[in-house]
């Protein structure tokens, strides 16, 4: 009788432990994981509350706004190693660049613009101008921890003998060349090799060569890891700036008296839908077409400036948001932004998923005054990473692009 006792007891002990046991995993793994989902919960939880947080603080614990009081975290990631490592990129890191005569068919493709450039595309411009007259550069391929390929595909894109039906050939033509008539490509695949591109065909320009999609490191500006020619980690985000006008406009927060401002073509889903739901709104002025007053008058006299996925994740706008202090509203699900291994990106903009496009104002408004200070504060700390220079300044674009290179080099050197 107690032997069968004892065996009724046993699993049924073994039950309840087995049962708190998942209980506690369970509680454990909800609080592991809750931050990856907090956006949603938050707005389940929160709907009917006078205070919505903004989605990009509440899915980090480190960061805590709480009523009145702000936690100013810095900017970057961990400014003592980015500092530290930055010094020592600034010492160390050398870059061999293919070299091409000014003779050659395709110079206004392989060289270095003779002019200052502009437009939509000038970051692709402007660093290997920059580049080109840079310490970075060594003659000697041996001390070279990369190599530089300095096709443009901007450039190549308007080249008639080219085309956008015959940038693929050309790019193909261009890798077949440089391995048989030197051997570096060859001593590692090309993984030490990078180009830099910010036009939007360059995603495609590499589909004749898998080597450089796998092993070279792409320097973009449609930085989409939604996509399979571009691998985060290995290639590295290129900011597409529209160069302005050199002054410090006027940044006060009091005379921005729009919550938030968008203009752009209606070229996407995502922009359709942002029109779907705030087209007509009185807060949130969504335009597509021509705007009434100068654009930037729009983007100064606004607290938030959004950037709106359209055909790519990648536009000016943001960096456009942040030379006129306005802080950035990234609405582009799988964007891989721009030098962010270095900064921390939430403590200067506002990321909303495209799910949430319903609860922009929700969102905008459950900022505080205090929330929104301390989030243009750091916009303008941050605007000296993404401006270009002719002659490069310390943390500038430039600099940080070389970084970005440095912390992705091979470990592989040649002897």
């Amino acid at each position: 009788m107690v032997s069968g006792v004892m065996f009724i007891l046993i699993p049924a002990g073994l039950g309840v432990v087995s049962c708190l046991f998942i209980l506690f995993y369970v509680s454990f793994t909800s609080n592991f994981f809750i931050h990856s989902h907090q956006i949603h919960l938050t707005f389940n939880s929160t709907l009917n509350n006078s205070f919505v947080a903004n989605p990009t603080i509440q899915t980090h614990t480190h960061v805590r706004f709480n009523g009145n009081h702000v936690n100013d975290n810095d900017v970057f990631h961990d400014r003592d190693a980015f500092v530290d490592n930055y010094e020592e990129m600034n010492r160390s890191l050398k870059i061999y660049v293919y070299p091409h005569l000014k003779d050659d068919p395709f110079s206004n493709v392989l060289l270095a613009v003779d002019f200052e450039p502009g437009g939509n595309y000038a970051s692709e411009s402007y660093f290997k101008k920059v580049l080109k007259m840079s310490h970075f550069i060594t003659r000697d391929p041996s001390n070279a921890d990369l190599f530089f390929l300095p096709f443009s595909i901007a450039r190549l894109r308007h080249d008639p003998r080219v085309g956008i039906n015959g940038i693929k050939d050309f790019i193909k033509s261009y890798i077949f060349n440089i391995s048989h008539e030197y051997p570096y490509w060859n001593l590692t695949n090309g993984a030490d090799h990078f180009y830099v591109a910010c036009h939007s065909i360059g995603r495609f320009a590499m589909e004749k060569v898998v080597d450089v999609k796998i092993n070279a490191i792409q320097v973009v500006c449609t930085s989409s890891y939604f996509v399979s020619a571009y691998i985060p980690h290995k290639d590295a985000s290129l900011p597409q700036i529209w160069p302005r006008p050199g002054g410090n406009p006027n940044f006060a927060p009091y005379k921005r008296k729009k919550l938030g401002f968008f203009a752009g073509s209606l070229n996407s889903p995502v922009r359709e839908k942002l029109l779907k739901w705030w087209g007509n709104d009185s807060d949130i002025f969504v335009h597509f077409g021509r705007l009434e007053r100068s654009y930037t008058e729009e983007l100064l006299g606004s607290k938030f400036c959004l950037h709106v996925k359209g055909y790519e994740v990648n536009t000016a706008r943001i960096v456009d948001a942040m030379f006129y202090g306005c802080v950035p509203v990234i609405i582009a699900n799988h964007y891989d932004l721009p030098f962010a291994d270095i900064l921390d990106w939430k403590h200067f903009s506002v990321i909303v998923a495209t799910l949430d496009i319903p609860l922009l104002k929700k969102i905008l408004q459950g900022i505080t005054q205090q929330e929104y200070l301390v989030l243009q504060s750091n916009v303008l700390k941050v605007r000296e990473h993404f401006q270009w220079h002719v002659s490069p300044i310390h943390f500038d674009a430039f600099y940080m692009v070389m970084y970005e290179l440095w912390v992705r080099r091979s470990s592989l050197r040649l002897q």
